[in-house]
């Protein structure tokens, strides 16, 4: 049965009063944005003219910037080095209201920096200056001590995985297991070589891309998301998975209930950049606003619909997530939420 919009206006009106810890892959966005009027003469490729750039927050700060953007505490923990990327990376962490204190700094580590060129509103070509390398014991230990050191103030946990090396299968085992032992709501956005390392939590939201691959089964069918939604759910023992299927909106499997549809609320798609990061930031944050996971999907699908309206990782506020809500709700899609029998 739909959730009436009156309740839903009530979890938004209750978000920015939490604190969310964000445990991952930390990364910068850089975008340059140009027109091309020629093609090389050195290659068959386009020539662009660069005309302005921006630096933005990406992977696991750019979680943290949508935690922030909808009031609620983010405590980002993630790696570093010793870089002046890591020096501008802060910069923007503070413009946000992030601290950076619990960034740790593995010497000989590049911050990793994602350069995308774009022309016309499209992306030409992606730069990336990274190391994927696992990290160092001492570097784990190091996010282990400053996880543990805010645990006790936490209102749910965003472990955000890019596969960059942060994200170990020890390290993670360490995380989830002292989340838990503090009855903690754990969501995991993943990646899919260490999918079968996410178990026991309490979400994980692949895109169907991921869960398809994952389970074993590509979804071409309403038929297979049923098979590898419930049959990826079950196998990784957490309580729900949301899986997240672009223009045809999510789907929320939980442990007990049936599947619960979301249609999309997209009005235009300019960019994906970071929108599973904005479903997961508000999804945590209206899990601890006192939503639902139903309410939280409904939530969590009208921030990425916002999101991918903007060019490069927009971080959806309060005001935003709640004009949103509104058009949504004008248009009927909140009666669309329907339950489906099990495969």
């Amino acid at each position: 049965m739909p959730v009436p919009p009156s309740r839903l206006h009530d979890i938004v009106g209750a978000l920015g009063r939490s604190r969310i810890g964000i445990v991952g892959d930390i990364m910068l966005d850089e975008y340059l944005h140009g027109t091309v009027e020629r093609i090389s003469p050195e290659a068959p490729v386009p020539v662009v003219d660069i005309a302005s750039s921006r630096l933005l927050l990406g992977g696991a700060a750019n979680v943290a910037a949508n935690v922030a953007a909808l009031g609620d505490d983010p405590v980002l923990i993630g790696v570093v080095g010793e870089d002046d990327a890591a020096n501008r990376l802060r910069m923007l962490l503070d413009d946000y209201g992030i601290a950076p204190e619990s960034l740790v700094v593995e010497e000989g580590r590049r911050t990793t920096i994602k350069t995308r060129i774009m022309a016309h509103a499209q992306q030409v070509v992606r730069a990336d200056r990274e190391d994927r390398t696992a990290i160092r014991d001492v570097t784990a230990t190091g996010i282990v001590q400053r996880f543990e050191a805010t645990l006790d103030l936490l209102g749910g946990v965003i472990i955000s995985d890019y596969g960059k090396g942060v994200i170990t299968p020890t390290l993670l085992t360490a995380l989830i297991a002292r989340a838990r032992e503090r009855n903690l709501f754990v969501a995991v956005d993943p990646k899919d070589a260490n999918f079968m390392n996410y178990r026991d939590v309490s979400l994980i939201t692949p895109n169907h891309h991921e869960a398809g691959f994952a389970f074993g089964r590509r979804i071409r069918s309403e038929h297979d998301l049923l098979a590898v939604g419930h049959g990826l759910r079950e196998r990784l023992n957490t309580e729900a998975l949301l899986i997240t299927r672009g223009p045809d909106g999510m789907s929320l499997f939980q442990q007990g209930e049936q599947p619960v549809h979301v249609p999309t609320f997209a009005r235009r798609v300019y960019d994906v950049t970071g929108a599973g990061d904005t479903v997961i930031a508000a999804f945590a944050s209206a899990r601890a606003a006192g939503a639902s996971n139903i309410e939280a999907a409904i939530i969590a699908n009208a921030a990425a619909g916002y999101t991918v309206g903007e060019v490069g990782t927009a971080a959806v506020t309060g005001d935003d997530l709640a004009a949103e809500l509104e058009r949504t709700i004008a248009d009927g899609a909140i009666g669309t939420v329907v339950k489906d029998s099990q495969s």
